[in-house]
C-alpha cells in the first residue's frame, strides 16, 4: 500500500513553460540593466497569455534598455516562432508598464558602503544541502531538472522530433529501504499535431528518461508516465497564462526544503529574496561538505534597510555530529550575511554568469554554470573550527 512506503516527489518545467518564459524575460532585462549600470535597482515582473506579454515592475537605472527587443529575443531563443503556437516572438503584442523604484525603498539600500548596505526588503530565506548527491542537492529535483534540460537540448538540436517548447517532468523516489530507488518518472511534452504518439513516447522513454536516470546511477525499472491525458498540442502561453515567480519550488529544492516566499527572477541582488537565498545555500553546502551533518536547512531573516540579519536558525534533521549551538558559532565566525558583503563576495552586480541562465533548471546545484554560491571554499576553515 502507498502509506507503507517512504516516497518523495519533485517536479520541474522546461524553458518553454509559460511561467518560465516570464522568469527568463525578467532576468534578461536584469542582465541588460546591470551590464551597463551595475548600480541598477530592478524589480521586473512579466505576464504572458495568447499572443500577449505584459512587462511591469519598478526599475531605476542609467542603462539604455530596449525592454521589448530583449523580450522578443528571449521568446525567439526559446522557440516560440510561429503563429500556430499561439505565441510568436515576431507578432505578439507587448505592453510595457515599467516605472521607477520608490525612493522610500531605495533610501534604505544605498550602496555607498557595502558593510552598511541594508536589505532591500524584509523577509525570510532558506538554504539547504544534503549529501545524498554529488552536488549536495536532493535527488528528485536534480533528476527532474535534468530531464527537461536534456529534452530541451534534444529539441533544439533537432533530435527530439515533433516536440515543442512546453515540457514538464516529475520524479518520485522511494526511500523505504534507505537506499533511494526511483519509483515513477513522469514527463509531459508538448508536440505537433497528427504525429505517431507511440513513437513519440518511446523516444522520450528510451532517449531521455533512461539515459538521464542512468547518469545518476539509479534503477531503470521505474514506472513510466508520458503525456497521461493523451495528446499535448496546445501549450505554452496559448495553453496557460504565465507569471514571474510562480515556480519557486522548481527554482530551489523541489520541496525538500522550505521556501521563504519571495521569488528570485527579475530582482537585482539588493533584494535579499535573491542574494540571501544564495548565501543560505552557500552556507548549507559548505557545512554539509565539511562533515558537520548529512542534511541542513538554514533560515535567514532581514528587515528593510538593516544590514545585519535579524535571525539565523537551522535544522539538521537529527543528522548532525555537533550541537546547533556549535554550528551557529561556526556560522558566526565563517559567514558574513550582510547584503552588501554577499553582493561583493559573489560579484552579483558584475556577475560571471547570466541571471537569465538561472531562470530555468534551478538556481542551485548547477554543474553547467560556475556559480559562486556553489563553491566549497569554506570547508577547510570550518573543519579547523571543529
Amino acid at each position: 500500500m502507498l502509506n507503507e512506503k517512504i516516497l518523495f516527489t519533485s517536479e520541474s518545467v522546461s524553458e518553454g513553460h509559460p511561467d518560465k518564459v516570464c522568469d527568463q524575460i525578467a532576468d534578461a532585462i536584469l542582465d541588460a540593466c546591470i551590464k551597463e549600470d551595475p548600480s541598477s535597482y530592478v524589480a521586473c515582473e512579466c505576464f504572458v497569455s495568447t499572443q500577449f506579454l505584459l512587462i511591469g515592475g519598478e526599475i531605476t537605472t542609467k542603462a539604455h534598455v530596449n525592454y521589448e527587443e530583449i523580450a522578443r529575443n528571449v521568446i525567439k531563443r526559446i522557440g516560440y516562432n510561429n503563429d500556430e503556437l499561439g505565441f510568436n516572438y515576431n507578432t505578439l503584442t507587448i505592453l510595457n508598464k515599467i516605472k521607477e523604484q520608490s525612493p522610500d525603498i531605495r533610501q534604505g539600500v544605498s550602496r555607498n558602503n557595502e558593510l552598511l548596505q541594508g536589505a532591500g526588503d524584509q523577509g525570510i530565506m532558506f538554504g539547504y544541502a544534503s549529501n545524498e548527491s554529488k552536488d549536495y542537492m536532493p535527488l528528485a529535483i536534480s533528476i527532474a531538472n535534468k530531464l527537461v534540460q536534456v529534452a530541451t537540448k534534444k529539441r533544439k538540436d533537432g533530435e527530439f522530433k515533433h516536440s515543442r517548447p512546453d515540457m514538464k517532468s516529475q520524479v518520485t523516489i522511494d526511500y523505504t529501504n534507505k537506499t533511494p530507488k526511483i519509483k515513477t518518472v513522469l514527463m509531459s511534452c508538448q508536440h505537433e499535431d497528427n504525429i505517431d504518439l507511440n513513437e513519440f513516447k518511446q523516444y522520450i522513454k528510451e532517449e531521455i528518461m533512461i539515459p538521464v536516470v542512468k547518469s545518476f546511477g539509479l534503477n531503470t525499472d521505474f514506472e513510466v508516465l508520458i503525456n497521461p491525458t493523451g495528446k499535448f498540442v496546445i501549450g505554452g502561453p496559448a495553453g496557460d497564462t504565465g507569471l514571474t515567480g510562480r515556480k519557486l519550488i522548481v527554482d530551489t529544492y523541489g520541496g525538500s526544503a522550505r521556501h521563504g516566499g519571495g521569488s528570485f527572477s527579475g530582482k537585482d541582488p539588493s533584494k535579499v529574496d535573491r542574494s540571501a537565498a544564495y548565501m543560505a545555500r552557500y552556507m548549507a553546502k559548505n557545512l554539509v561538505a565539511s562533515g558537520i551533518c548529512d542534511r541542513i536547512e538554514i533560515q535567514l531573516s532581514y528587515a528593510i534597510g538593516k544590514a545585519e540579519p535579524l535571525s539565523i536558525s537551522l535544522s539538521t534533521f537529527k543528522t548532525s555530529h555537533y550541537s546547533d549551538k556549535k554550528i551557529l558559532s561556526i556560522i558566526d565566525k565563517v559567514f558574513d550575511c550582510r547584503p552588501g558583503v554577499i553582493i561583493k563576495n559573489f560579484s552579483l552586480t558584475k556577475p560571471t554568469f547570466k541571471y537569465e541562465d538561472l531562470a530555468t533548471y534551478g538556481h542551485f546545484g548547477r554543474d553547467d554554470l560556475n556559480l559562486p554560491w556553489e563553491k566549497l571554499d569554506k570547508v577547510t576553515q570550518i573543519k579547523e573550527l571543529l
